[in-house]
Parts: C-alpha cells; structure tokens; sequence
C-alpha cells in the first residue's frame, strides 16, 4: 500500500511529506483489512513471508510508476512546444520531482494536476489500490508473469500511449507555430532587409500565448482522456497480474 503513494501522482510528490505517506498508507491498510482478511494467507516470518512482502511491493510501484508514467506525457507535450518557442534553455526546477523540467510542461503539468484534484482523481487513486485487493488477491502469486510477454507489451504500450497522448497535446501548437515558421520563411524571401531572426521570437511566443489560451478548454477535454487512459491502464494491469 505505502509503496504505491512513493511512484503515484500527486502522492510521489516532494511537497507530500514522506511520514504522510507512510501514515496514509497504514490507515488506509487498518480500513480495507476487515474486506481482505479472509483472503490473507496464514503464514509464520519466514522465505515465504518475505516473498509476499517483496510482491506487495513490488505490485504497489509499479501500479504507481503505471500512473506517473502516463501523466509525464504532459511534460513531453511541453518539451516539444518548448523547443518552438525558444523556451527549450529556460528549463524550471520542478517543485514536484525537484529536477528540472521544460518551462511550458510544467505549467500544463500543474494546470493538469489542478483538474485532477478538482475531479478527485486522488480519491480515484486510492480506490483504485483499494480495488486491486479483489481483482489480485495477496495470496495469488505473479512474480512468475514478469517473464511473461504480455506484461511486456503493456509496458511497451503504455509507453506508444505515452508519447500519443504528448502528440495530441503538443500538435495543434506546435503545428500552429510551424505555419508561422513557414510565413516568416517566405516574408524573408520577399523582403530580405528585415531580420526575421529578431522578429520571429517575440512573434512566435505571443502567437503560442494566443493559442494557449484558445486551447484552454479543448485541454480540459483532453486531460480527461488522459485521466480515464490512466486508470484504464491500472485497471488492465490488474487484470493482467491476476489472470
């Protein structure tokens, strides 16, 4: 449970600090243990009851990693209108991972993160590790699938999902901007004296800001998507470890 909110959104967090992370995940395991008790196998500390710890672990990153992975696709999509827009050498500190980040992934990433907490999505993501106790029980075993082929073509899915997901983000800005690459191109062919170099930056972030703000809703719509593919992929995960 605890190893979950260490690789989820929101919960992996440096702004979450680690003993609320910890204290989450014991509460949350004191609530669900009266619906899983039965399910729990009756084990003395040994081989096996390590075995079961690592697998519990195991399962709660990678269920989280799952997540993060698909959210990140935001900061992709920033990366890609960053280097459109010359902002590719002002990268930011990100105060969520504490590495740096490209200037406009980070901003659609905290208006992201917004929407998410506005549609309780963090409420979704306990529900969804709550969840996993049914549909994979503590007593199956499926440390043997990570050699199984189908698990690696869903991670390799979720990976074309990922940069899918930045493609539909990043293209109409980034399309938009190559349009104005290609007037810029021709007014430099037609009037040579003018330094298009000069012109163009400042042209091109006030046309990226004009948009943005076009495009405000129509992300709202597309971060939706991005939620509902998330928790699909947590789900299909599940379904793969327990089948």
């Amino acid at each position: 449970m605890t190893a979950f909110f260490v690789t989820a959104p929101i919960y992996s967090s440096r702004g979450v600090p680690n003993q609320f992370k910890i204290g989450l995940g014991f509460f949350i395991s004191l609530v669900i243990l009266p619906t899983i008790g039965d399910e729990i196998p009756n084990l003395s500390i040994g081989s096996m009851f390590l075995v079961l710890i690592l697998q519990e672990t195991l399962f709660g990153l990678l269920l989280g990693w799952i997540a993060q992975l698909l959210i990140t696709s935001i900061q992709i999509a920033g990366s890609f209108i960053d280097m459109q827009i010359g902002f590719a050498i002002a990268n930011v500190i990100d105060p969520q991972t504490g590495f740096s980040s490209p200037l406009m992934g980070n901003f659609k990433y905290m208006f992201a993160m917004l929407l998410f907490l506005t549609l309780n999505g963090h409420h979704l993501l306990i529900d969804s590790i709550v969840s996993s106790y049914q549909l994979l029980p503590i007593s199956v075993s499926w440390l043997t699938r990570l050699n199984d082929e189908s698990l690696l073509f869903f991670v390799v899915n979720t990976f074309t999902q990922m940069f899918v997901i930045a493609l539909k983000i990043a293209a109409p800005i980034v399309g938009t901007l190559f349009l104005s690459d290609v007037a810029l191109g021709i007014v430099a062919r037609t009037v040579p004296q003018l330094n298009v170099f000069v012109v163009g930056l400042p042209l091109k972030i006030i046309i990226h800001f004009l948009i943005l703000f076009i495009l405000v809703p129509g992300f709202i719509y597309l971060f939706q998507d991005l939620f509902q593919e998330m928790f699909t992929s947590m789900r299909q995960l599940m379904d793969l470890m327990g089948s």
